[in-house]
């Protein structure tokens, strides 16, 4: 499904997800219209493991792999410059992405199917709550996803906490799962 430019909603250790092939920009334009999202909101992308990094991210800084070696897989998004493979569609035109490597055991293995990367975000109207089980997503996705996968109530319910790793020191754009005094103790000693 994802391989031909497919909608997809599946179960995270946060929320469900609605993801398409991150190299198929006519596919990412599916999860904009589906979810009545507007272009210029990028949509991060889940990787299938850490080492994935260097495929879609630049000028990755020791802190983001020191961030992605303790909090991943997990409920971290970290935000670096993008790579050009990358397309436009997913980062709304702008020179950054948002990357996670999710914490599921399911969810890896699709993405890992799907070629190492998805274009996913919440799988929801956009400004509705984040959706925690199938019904949830079907409710607000009937006849705008090619399939929803039941995995159960999502184990987390809250959101990825993001942070902007282009910034110094790097900022939290949006609070979630994983605290900031926990990132705040990952980080201590490594600011210069």
């Amino acid at each position: 499904m994802l391989e031909t430019g497919g909608l997809v909603a599946f179960p995270t250790d946060t929320v469900y997800g609605l993801g398409a092939h991150a190299f198929l920009p006519e596919a990412v334009e599916k999860i904009y219209r589906a979810k009545e999202r507007p272009l210029t909101k990028a949509i991060p992308l889940l990787l299938g493991s850490a080492e994935s990094l260097h495929r879609v991210a630049q000028d990755i800084t020791p802190q983001a792999w020191d961030l992605a070696e303790k909090f991943w897989p997990g409920a971290l998004t970290v935000v670096l410059y993008r790579q050009p493979v990358v397309p436009d569609v997913v980062t709304g035109g702008g020179p950054t992405v948002a990357l996670r490597v999710p914490d599921h055991p399911f969810t890896l293995r699709l993405i890992r199917a799907a070629g190492g990367a998805l274009a996913a975000t919440s799988a929801n109207l956009t400004g509705r709550p984040d959706p925690q089980t199938a019904p949830e997503v079907l409710n607000y996705l009937e006849g705008r996803v090619d399939l929803i996968l039941d995995g159960g109530r999502c184990p987390g319910g809250i959101p990825s906490t993001v942070m902007d790793m282009t910034k110094a020191p790097p900022q939290i754009l949006r609070p979630g799962a994983i605290p900031r005094e926990a990132l705040n103790q990952a980080l201590s000693g490594l600011t210069p």
